[in-house]
């Protein structure tokens, strides 16, 4: 099934590159799963990381990650979406870290692998840019900022067991590496 999934974010991803990066956007759920895959989650998981975006950022639907990887992974990919992708950035992040509050450990699991590996690139490519990076997100880093802390939040009061907590220091860490002048 993971293979399956890789071949179909692929193809739903073709053509899409990292912010402010020639690098093609399939590495991030990629890395998504690297990080799953080392922390021995199930394979519904991990194969939820790979797809983690492609019902938010693609044309493909929950009915069919429903229909190719089952009703679990397809619940798993909803709970990791932002709620409503075409409203306003802040309402979005709002909502969705509301969404967090009562979410599924397996589901906080995915997101926070997801996030992980976007601070990660973040980290990285603020080494290379330094503050003209913000430039290319479509809010600037103070919103970014309370963005990221939102989330450590959240994880912070809902991830209860390993390996969530120690994905929950290290993200906490490269946020502040990146968002503390």
């Amino acid at each position: 099934m993971l293979f399956k999934a890789i071949e179909f974010a692929a193809k739903a991803h073709s053509g899409q590159f990292r912010k402010a990066t020639n690098i093609p956007y399939i590495i991030h759920p990629l890395g998504v799963a690297k990080i799953l895959i080392e922390c021995g989650c199930s394979e519904e998981i991990v194969v939820a990381g790979v797809l983690h975006d492609t019902v938010e950022d693609t044309p493909a639907t929950l009915d069919q990650i429903r229909t190719e990887f089952g009703e679990q992974v397809a619940k798993l990919v909803q709970g990791a979406s932002e709620p409503n992708k075409k409203d306003i950035w802040e309402n979005r992040k709002r909502q969705f870290i509301e969404s967090l509050k009562t979410a599924s450990q397996d589901v906080l699991m995915v997101v926070i692998a997801d996030k992980l590996d976007n601070i990660r690139s973040i980290r990285d490519d603020y080494a290379k840019m330094d503050e003209e990076l913000w430039s290319h997100f479509s809010r600037p880093k103070v919103k970014q900022r309370w963005y990221f802390q939102s989330l450590v939040e959240v994880f912070a009061n809902r991830l209860n067991r390993e390996p969530g907590v120690s994905l929950l220091k290290e993200f906490q860490k490269e946020a502040e590496e990146v968002f503390t002048p």
